[in-house]
């Protein structure tokens, strides 16, 4: 087998998933040092990584976030390299800094994109184009259409692309699905998943605008959904239904389309049988209380013929109460920021982390000549090509909420459209 080269990376986006730091400072949610980041740092100590670079639009940051990886990360963990190039350079705006950093590269190299909803697709297209893997954040596109065709620009140039559906490496989901194929025909399913009203001054720049919750929430648990039907069965019909509000008023005033809370309605036809169908509730928001002692809601039921399943993701069984600051509930499941007894980064077990390796070893992999991009179509990961009808989803709910209209999900020769 040929040996397997380090992975030159380049991160587009620089804020609270990538280095823990948001246009107000650093991050105050359960990812105060980020995600991606040190997750990349470590995977260069490990041997996997070699050169990192970071794109943004305003290269101003880049002082502030330097120094807040350095205090977060570099005093915290022994032996990280924090080294990575920074597009643009500290005196410029250019929302099109990305395509420089990215023609820096070379076929093979890989991108990793956590941007604004609406920059996925332009962003994702030009690195593909140009023979680089790509990971993509959820959701991966806002329209079928360009999900479709980053599946086939994938294809084109031999390349993966992966979205960064990370819910799929929790042990706990993971568990569910395999159970989930146990139980029959598909009956019932409903999620509901919420992030503090706090969480509108930190998206204050795009809420309502550029993209809504649905999209940045609900496309944990469609994927979730999708990933447990498999051939099972496939979406036929979405109706979707919003509350507002509290978005567009004091103190948060995003623009006037701002939706608080959003619900989708989806039909589901079982692939084998023609007399059962199948309901599912997606339902997210990003108005929930303050001070829950959790950032993130989450749970699904999920049932079939022959049973139901369960899961409250947000309660694992631990909390932690300290004085002067309440009750709080953590998931170490996801990524795990305190030391190893040796003073080094101890989070590889977390899914957040494996949900990168994963691609990482991908583009390894593809590169050396050990396997290819559509051989991982096959295994169950989410890659551009086996999340399509999420972003059908996803979709057609916000259609069905601008037109009031319900939308419905067809197979035409091999390819999913909306009607």
């Amino acid at each position: 087998m040929p040996e397997l080269k380090e992975l030159n990376v380049l991160m587009c986006g620089t804020g609270e998933y990538t280095t823990g730091w948001t246009g107000s400072g650093a991050s105050k949610s359960d990812k105060k040092v980020g995600v991606v980041g040190l997750t990349l740092f470590d995977l260069r100590r490990r041997g996997k990584v070699d050169q990192l670079g970071m794109v943004g639009v305003n290269g101003g940051k880049f002082p502030q976030i330097r120094q807040h990886l350095d205090e977060k990360i570099g005093q915290v963990y022994k032996d990280l390299d924090l080294s990575f190039k920074s597009y643009p350079d500290e005196d410029k705006v250019d929302p099109e800094a990305y395509k420089s950093a990215i023609d820096a590269l070379s076929p093979g190299d890989a991108v990793i994109i956590f941007t604004p909803d609406s920059t996925h697709y332009p962003i994702a297209a030009h690195a593909l184009k140009r023979k680089l893997h790509v990971l993509v954040t959820k959701p991966a596109t806002q329209l079928l259409t360009h999900h479709q065709e980053l599946i086939e620009l994938a294809a084109q140039n031999g390349v993966a692309c992966f979205v960064e559906h990370h819910k799929r490496f929790d042990p706990v989901y993971s568990d569910a699905r395999a159970r989930a194929q146990t139980l029959g025909e598909f009956n019932f399913f409903t999620a509901w998943m919420s992030q503090p009203k706090s969480q509108l001054e930190t998206f204050r720049a795009w809420a309502g605008k550029d993209s809504d919750i649905s999209y940045y929430l609900s496309s944990h648990h469609i994927d979730i959904h999708c990933w447990m039907m498999g051939n099972r069965g496939f979406p036929t019909r979405v109706v979707a239904s919003a509350s507002a509000g509290i978005a567009t008023s004091e103190p948060y005033n995003c623009v006037p389309q701002t939706e608080d809370t959003i619900t989708l309605l989806v039909d589901w036809q079982s692939a084998s049988s023609e007399k059962h169908r199948g309901t599912a509730v997606y339902t997210a928001s990003w108005t929930a209380p303050l001070n829950q002692g959790i950032h993130t809601g989450q749970h699904f039921h999920y049932m079939g013929a022959k049973g139901d399943i369960s899961v409250d993701q947000a309660h694992r069984g631990y909390d932690v109460t300290v004085d002067g600051e309440g009750r709080a509930f953590y998931n170490p499941f996801y990524m795990k920021y305190s030391p190893s007894e040796t003073g080094h980064f101890d989070g590889q077990r977390g899914y957040g982390y494996i949900s990168i390796e994963k691609f990482i070893d991908a583009a390894q992999e593809i590169n050396a000549g050990n396997t290819t991009a559509a051989t991982y179509d096959a295994h169950g990961l989410p890659t551009i090509a086996n999340t399509v009808l999420t972003t059908a989803i996803l979709n057609a709910g916000r259609i069905s909420l601008d037109e009031k209209r319900p939308v419905f999900i067809k197979n035409d020769n091999g390819k999913w459209i909306l009607e």
